[in-house]
């Protein structure tokens, strides 16, 4: 249905994040069957108690307000009058209601002759029938071009919402010598709390419920890294890092859904500061899991030849990440198409997917390594890191497919209200895994239990040297009498002391 069409058109190529101040900078209107159109908004709207006394002054009251809607025409067609333009307001389960055929034919929007002649409607009317729950919805109302005209002001209008929903805004006109409309002016959204959107509203107490417990992670990881301070591992400082990107996201994206429910108005500024601290704890956090996989601090003291890759893999997802999160947090109502927005998302998703199996073949190679060597304690908490990221991963694919599936039964957004869980999901998995690792390395009076040690099982260049010769070269079989002077001279070297060991270490790194 053509409807149907519109909606599903403008739906879908929406951000998930909306504007409640929806300003129209000379917009065109589209042409869609017999119609023009041009989406103004759409919007999850929580009611108000009905009021006879309403006034979108009020705090507590829901609204959708126009304010200096302008029409302007060409200069051409200036010299005669013209038919409607028309503002419809509906919400979005009577959107059979807009609309009609005569017969059964095709739907259309604006009043054919055919349904003029049953007198079902006025040539030049948009079609529509009241709501079953409502009668007074959807709210369908509009301006003419008088002659000579070559502007035409809609006059001022609030509406109040008293049903809850998903509101949806369309300008729509029947006038073929109009085909060049344009409209300016803006309209405002709000709730009973904010101007906040609907299914944004939520998040602002989540965001704040997981600033608080950042803060607590990060009051109880620093206390402990004070308390053993000689202690401190490099990786437990880069965990230190994560924490407080963390605390600082959280902070920031509160602060910028706080200052966007009071005012209408994303502020630019704080989401940018946001969204550039989450791309960075992103980057950040999937870098120290492949430096932990890799052995790093545990079974090797550097990356080795490693390093740069992991450098270039970081910096690529970091501005993959960071573009992607701009073009979905700083713009306005429909700023990207659905095909457009793909075309940001498949660079982060293929490079999360290379993180995942660069980190569980290094795990893989890792465990071989440790189980060699009988580095029991260092391969216990390998397997609780391992069993930890396996279960995100897992619980990740389930969330995926759920959120697949949760987008495609949801096309007009009926479910706005539980959209919200989405987007806290994924903040609470990252969280929650936060959560392990700190907990399996949590700064302590051992510590220096799971840190890289000279000794002559657990060295950095045996570990590369190794690597390297499982990959590059197949190893041929030693004579026995090579095997027992090797042992010796092993035996040799571990009585000679470590420093000179050391040294070779790092000649070979």
């Amino acid at each position: 249905m053509l409807l149907h069409l519109l909606l599903l058109l403008c739906l879908t190529s929406s951000l998930i994040v909306q504007a409640s101040v929806h300003e129209y900078r000379n917009e065109r209107f589209m042409s869609k069957g017999n119609a023009f159109v041009f989406h103004g908004g759409s919007e999850g709207i929580y009611s108000s108690s009905p009021s006879d006394n309403f006034t979108s002054d009020s705090d507590s009251a829901s609204f959708i307000r126009f304010e200096k809607i302008k029409f302007q025409r060409s200069e051409e067609v200036s010299n005669r009058s013209s038919l409607p333009i028309h503002a419809v307001v509906f919400e979005v389960e009577d959107r059979e209601n807009i609309g009609g055929s005569a017969y059964g034919g095709q739907r259309a929007v604006c009043c054919t002759s055919d349904l003029a002649k049953l007198g079902v409607c006025s040539h030049g009317d948009v079609i529509y029938r009241p709501s079953a729950k409502d009668s007074g919805w959807p709210q369908v109302f509009g301006v003419s071009f008088a002659e000579n005209e070559l502007s035409v002001t809609l006059p001022t209008r609030s509406i109040q919402v008293t049903r809850t929903g998903m509101y949806n805004l369309y300008f729509i006109h029947c006038d073929s010598d109009l085909k060049d409309l344009v409209v300016e002016g803006k309209t405002i959204w709000k709730n009973p709390t904010g101007y906040l959107p609907g299914r944004m509203a939520p998040l602002m107490y989540f965001y704040g419920f997981m600033s608080l417990a950042f803060v607590l992670l990060g009051i109880f990881w620093f206390s402990q890294c004070a308390r053993f301070w000689r202690e401190v591992l490099p990786l437990q400082n880069c965990l230190t890092l994560v924490i407080t990107l963390g605390m600082c996201e959280m902070a920031l994206w509160y602060f910028d859904y706080a200052e966007f429910n009071e005012t209408g108005i994303r502020p630019t500024v704080i989401t940018i500061w946001a969204v550039t601290f989450g791309s960075i704890k992103r980057t950040s956090a999937r870098i120290i899991i492949l430096m932990v996989s890799m052995g790093y601090g545990v079974v090797r003291p550097t990356l080795g030849g490693f390093t740069s890759k992991v450098i270039m893999l970081g910096v690529t997802f970091f501005i993959a990440s960071e573009i992607l999160e701009l073009m979905e947090n700083v713009g306005a109502v429909s700023d990207l198409s659905g095909k457009a927005r793909l075309f940001f998302v498949l660079p982060v998703a293929i490079l999360d997917a290379f993180f995942i199996i660069w980190i569980f073949k290094s795990l893989s190679a890792t465990f071989k390594k440790l189980q060699t060597r009988r580095l029991l304690v260092k391969l216990d908490i390998y397997r609780k890191f391992t069993n930890a990221l396996a279960v995100a991963i897992l619980v990740s694919l389930g969330w995926i497919c759920y959120e697949l599936y949760f987008k495609s039964k949801d096309v007009y957004n009926e479910h706005w209200q539980n959209a919200w869980i989405i987007p806290a999901f994924w903040q609470l998995l990252s969280f929650s895994l936060l959560i392990v690792i700190c907990s399996l390395w949590a700064p302590s009076q051992n510590s220096t239990r799971y840190a890289f040690s000279g000794s002559s099982g657990d060295t950095s260049a045996e570990f590369e040297k190794d690597d390297y010769t499982l990959t590059l070269i197949k190893p041929s079989p030693v004579p026995s009498h090579e095997v027992k002077n090797l042992s010796e001279t092993r035996l040799l070297q571990a009585d000679e002391g470590e420093p000179e060991k050391d040294l070779e270490e790092d000649k070979r790194e």
